[in-house]
């Protein structure tokens, strides 16, 4: 502690020592942020402008759309400055806490929601006469908007636990944001406390709702099999199989990072799959909803038919 100093500053190592690489990475992070940002803005307008999408699914669906474009911009606009000084862009202890807040917040509500999504499928798909009943809009709300809570309620107390650490030395994070596991290894004194306070929030975070979801779709899939009409089985399947694939690449990519064990992490491939959720997912989200949902596929088509009309005219 006698080590500490009033004011704690973290730099970020760069990808690469020659500017030339970091400039060619300053750019695709930059083309994955803005497609990341137009294709989520497109699927919350194409949903909000057309009355024949206001349901419950496309409702979760446009605000999952509008949390991947605030979880991707708290990490996006320091990376990319990060890149251009060559990691001499310096942030201190609360902004860095600030980042870590927001990003495990946003996260956490991402993966809770998808659950709350998946319930939305099973009630569609084994209870489609009481479906109204059951996902009536003031419910559609107080699920989303418990999935912020939750998603802030475990965000809150960890960030606090983590940033009362003692800091000392050249504080470079091994990373392009302040992500926990890489923060933590910058620690002066034994951090074994909080890294089982991040596993049990991160099992929390990733294996209940993964549990949920997984619940659901096997009551999903067996009532999917029950149907008589072959179209009807079509249909289900690639309403599903949108939300699935969404499922598999945040699930997948967040659970290599924080369920391993800490004495299996490395900073190098921590960094590279990090880069896999908090640019290239959020890309891949609205692509799979809008290649794989008809409805939505065709409101965005009459969408851009009315402003190519619009245009010529």
């Amino acid at each position: 502690m006698e080590n500490r100093t009033e004011t704690v500053w973290f730099f970020f190592r760069p990808f690469s020592p020659h500017f030339q690489v970091q400039m060619l990475i300053f750019a695709a992070f930059l083309a994955m942020y803005l497609i990341s940002l137009g294709g989520n803005a497109t699927i919350g307008l194409v949903v909000q402008a057309h009355p024949s999408l206001h349901t419950p699914m496309y409702f979760f669906l446009a605000n999952l759309a509008v949390l991947e474009i605030f979880y991707t911009s708290a990490i996006a606009p320091l990376a990319l400055a990060n890149l251009l000084s060559m990691g001499k862009t310096a942030i201190s202890l609360p902004g860095c806490g600030a980042q870590m807040f927001f990003f495990v917040f946003l996260g956490g509500a991402d993966c809770v929601l998808l659950a709350v999504m998946a319930y939305d499928r099973l009630v569609a798909i084994c209870y489609p006469l009481r479906y109204t009943l059951l996902m009536s809009w003031r419910r559609c709300r107080q699920l989303a908007a418990g999935s912020l809570a939750l998603g802030f309620l475990l965000s809150l107390p960890l960030t606090l636990l983590i940033f009362r650490l003692p800091f000392c030395g050249r504080n470079e994070i091994y990373h392009f944001y302040c992500d926990m596991p890489a923060v933590m290894r910058l620690a002066c004194t034994d951090t074994h406390t909080h890294e089982t306070a991040l596993y049990v929030i991160s099992f929390i975070v990733l294996m209940l709702p993964l549990a949920l979801i997984s619940t659901s779709y096997v009551y999903i899939v067996a009532a999917i099999l029950r149907m008589r009409s072959a179209e009807g089985r079509r249909r289900a399947f690639s309403t599903c199989s949108s939300h699935i694939s969404v499922v598999l690449l945040q699930y997948g990519c967040t659970s290599f990072i924080y369920l391993s064990p800490s004495s299996r992490y490395s900073p190098e491939m921590g960094r590279v799959v990090s880069v896999v959720y908090t640019f290239i997912t959020p890309i891949l989200n609205p692509l799979i909803y809008s290649m794989r949902n008809k409805e939505l596929k065709d409101a965005l088509q009459r969408t851009l038919g009315k402003l190519s009309w619009a245009r010529c005219k």
